[in-house]
């Protein structure tokens, strides 16, 4: 059984390994007119296993308009309980109830290094406790925080990423980095959306750590699909929605991109948001979502 599946995944899906992808290009792997567009927020979900076995999950959306004064922190629970809070200054700490836990938030945006977009890389700090067990850890910058006089004797519960969210809009070339799985490395991602010299129609492009992976011609066609990766010693689908770009006003339609990890049996595609939010999370693994606006033709 299990051969059967591995050979059906071999005929149909891209290894990103393959001679034909990391050998050596004539042509750049990004475009030579237009520049990335640059995300206008950044949403990523966390999964977090206290040690009683709850298991929450911890959204953190980083916005342009917020950039370097706080973020959107949102808790939920497997029975689709949830609370946000927006914390607005660079510097503080809040205490609140969400889903029959006490959660307690410390951050410090005051020293953030930022590279494009919204989301800090370097030079803070984010720590979330639930029950007084640190749920959520984020940065590089938390030394002088009184909490990290007690943080051997503070229990760590489980936590990892299992979905990222990016919004663009600008030019029709996305750039972007997912590590996919926790022994992986994070692969550099880009999408872009351009006519080629030589075509009457625009052609989508896919490159994953500087090489074409693969190429979707006659696009008003083909406005919807997926394509089958091997990445990273695992099964990960990419697919695209780009409807709106060609049958909705200019300044209304967005496109969808998604990269998702999934298990050999699993033949669900396109992932419907109540997954990220209750038991179905066991079964999806991680997710890169990529909503984009592009300017108009």
């Amino acid at each position: 059984m299990r051969s059967s599946i591995a050979s059906c995944y071999n005929e149909h899906a891209i290894k990103v390994s393959d001679s034909y992808c990391s050998g050596p290009s004539n042509r750049p792997y990004g475009s030579p007119i237009l520049t990335p567009s640059i995300p206008n927020a950044v949403t990523c979900i966390y999964k977090s296993i206290l040690s009683n076995q709850k298991q929450l999950f911890i959204t953190l959306t980083w916005c342009n308009k917020f950039m370097g004064q706080g973020f959107i922190l949102n808790i939920g629970d497997s029975n689709l309980n949830s609370d946000s809070q927006r914390l607005h200054s660079q510097k503080g700490s809040k205490k609140f109830q969400s889903c029959n836990s006490k959660i307690e938030v410390f951050w410090d945006m005051s020293g953030a290094n930022f590279d494009v977009g919204p989301e800090p890389i370097s030079g803070f700090y984010v720590i979330v406790l639930a029950d007084s067990e640190i749920c959520l850890s984020l940065g590089d910058n938390d030394q002088e925080l009184d909490l990290k006089r007690h943080i051997t004797e503070i229990p760590h519960a489980k936590f990892f990423l299992v979905s990222r969210s990016e919004n663009f809009s600008g030019n029709a070339v996305y750039s972007t980095k997912a590590q996919f799985c926790d022994t992986g490395i994070a692969h550099e991602i880009l999408i872009k959306y351009v006519r080629e010299e030589g075509s009457k129609s625009p052609v989508l492009s896919v490159c994953i750590d500087k090489k074409k992976i693969f190429q979707v011609k006659r696009l008003r066609w083909n406005f919807r699909g997926n394509q089958a990766l091997f990445l990273d010693g695992l099964l990960v689908d990419m697919m695209w929605d780009v409807h709106d770009w060609f049958f909705s006003p200019p300044t209304s339609g967005s496109a969808v991109f998604m990269f998702r990890t999934r298990s050999g049996l699993d033949k669900r595609l396109w992932l419907e948001e109540k997954n990220l939010e209750h038991k179905e999370q066991d079964k999806v693994g991680f997710s890169l979502l990529i909503c984009a606006c592009k300017n108009p033709d």
